[in-house]
């Protein structure tokens, strides 16, 4: 009988302690809501740092392009004045 009485209190006293309390859940809500938060300005951080990347690569074209502009190649000169660019 003690045997059978102490199994029921032991079973009782595991239900008992896996159930969650008010304290409990409102920490883990709190805790979530900070999760949440730190979730959200770390994809603001990427989407912000992306923009920088691309206005750099902008940036990078441009100059490439102004450069191109100012400085052709020389690697192929133009024909001399009068030649003839046709192959027979």
């Amino acid at each position: 009988m003690k045997k059978v009485l102490f199994l029921a209190l032991a079973a009782a006293s595991f239900s008992f302690t896996s159930c969650d309390s008010k304290t409990e859940n409102a920490q883990e809500n709190a805790a979530d809501g900070v999760e949440a938060s730190g979730e959200a300005k770390a994809d603001a951080m990427e989407e912000q740092a992306d923009m920088v990347r691309d206005s750099a690569d902008n940036k990078a074209d441009a100059m490439e392009d102004a450069a191109d502009v100012n400085n052709p190649s020389q690697t192929t000169p133009a024909p001399a004045a009068g030649a003839t660019t046709t192959q027979q």
